[in-house]
């Protein structure tokens, strides 16, 4: 009886460790400074996303942030589920998913009336009048996010610029420093979804 105490103690002692252990990364990301050493800790987390990859030029000027409700997080999934098909790798989920942070929130937008630019809608803003496809089709998050990536392959180099420059290279933004300021949520994001 005594030593079916004493091992029913050391087995929750050891739980509440391995417990702690586990958790541990979790709770340091909460506390962990925002940024590029937010990304690296969520990478590390996850031993499949090489963090290097994330943001390979650190990051330029101030960096926004959002709270991302449950249909944005899936917006986010279904971008990176797109780049894996399109069998590249997670720097394009990163400039992807900071783009269309930078256009819609992450939000799949349909027509917005007077607010709309042109005729832009979803994810990325892109215009049936300039060839990115029906409106089905750019509200649709696997199609417009390959169309988005099919862009990005045409840029020669893009792997090696900033996101900043490889997003306005596709997107040909009255903006184009705007894309940066979401390279850091951007490469959290992928290093948080790109294995889940």
């Amino acid at each position: 009886m005594r030593t079916s105490l004493r091992n029913t103690a050391l087995g929750i002692a050891g739980l509440t460790l391995a417990g702690g252990a586990i958790a541990a990364p979790a709770l340091a990301a909460d506390h962990a400074p925002t940024g590029v050493q937010a990304a690296a800790s969520a990478a590390a987390a996850s031993s499949a996303v090489d963090s290097s990859k994330l943001t390979p030029h650190g990051v330029q000027g101030e960096q926004s942030r959002i709270d991302l409700n449950a249909e944005q997080t899936d917006n986010v999934k279904g971008i990176i589920a797109a780049t894996k098909k399109a069998g590249m790798d997670e720097r394009a989920a990163v400039v992807a998913i900071g783009t269309a942070l930078q256009e819609s929130k992450l939000e799949n937008l349909g027509h917005l009336g007077d607010r709309n630019d042109h005729d832009s809608q979803g994810l990325f803003q892109q215009r049936p009048s300039s060839g990115w496809g029906t409106v089905e089709q750019i509200t649709d998050v696997e199609y417009s996010t390959t169309a988005f990536l099919d862009g990005l392959k045409g840029v020669d180099g893009w792997q090696d610029m900033p996101l900043t420059d490889a997003a306005q290279a596709v997107q040909v933004s009255a903006y184009p420093d705007h894309y940066a300021q979401w390279e850091t949520q951007a490469a959290e994001l992928v290093a948080q979804h790109w294995n889940s």
